[in-house]
């Protein structure tokens, strides 16, 4: 536990809750030789790089019904957030989209073993009827125009998009409202100075 002291209190989170992060974890490194869940080069950066930079969304979002996590792969950011949500919103329900079938399988395997309240959702985001979510998150899945046409589907006229962005994201900011009317805040990531949190909400079509 000690040597994980420093992750421990960046994520600012309960012993119980780092453990299950921990099963997570290592679950990620015995899964990733086969199915490719994180770069190799990331792995050895797997807490700061994905699983902190993950957990920060949890912290945008004062409460939630059904949180939707699209384009999940390896669980980033929802099934970090999932599992935050054990203890500190237990009411939470998530469902996670993710077309790919063995990272499906590794999802699910996560759930079982953490005791995730999650709904790993096998199919296409395009595929999907509209699964009225009032939190929707997505990392590193498609530009800003493409993931806002998605909360017109999926989230509900009052609910928020968390997306996380790279430093090119003013560009993809300033392409999406040439389709698009929405608010949104950018929130600096704790993770990478450049990069941002896009918290979105009142999307239209322009």
């Amino acid at each position: 536990m000690e040597s994980f002291g420093k992750e421990l209190r960046d994520l600012n989170v309960s012993r119980e809750t780092f453990n299950r992060l921990s099963i997570y974890a290592n679950l990620i490194t015995r899964w990733n030789a086969k199915i490719n869940l994180v770069s190799r080069k990331s792995l050895s950066e797997l807490w700061f790089r994905h699983i902190l930079d993950s957990a920060q969304l949890f912290r945008c979002v004062p409460t939630a019904n059904h949180w939707v996590d699209l384009g999940s792969g390896g669980g980033f950011p929802g099934m970090v957030c999932a599992i935050m949500a054990i203890e500190e919103a237990p009411a939470t329900r998530f469902s996670l989209v993710e077309s790919d079938q063995r990272k499906s399988a590794f999802l699910r395997t996560v759930a079982r073993e953490c005791k995730v309240n999650c709904t790993v959702i096998s199919k296409r985001i395009e595929e999907i009827d509209p699964l009225d979510a009032d939190v929707l998150s997505a990392r590193a899945l498609a530009n800003l125009t493409t993931l806002i046409s998605f909360c017109e589907r999926h989230l509900t006229d009052t609910g928020l998009a968390l997306f996380l962005k790279g430093e090119s994201w003013e560009k993809e900011l300033a392409e999406a409202r040439e389709e698009w009317n929405f608010q949104v805040e950018p929130i600096t990531s704790l993770t990478e100075r450049k990069a941002v949190i896009l918290k979105i909400k009142g999307v239209t079509r322009g």
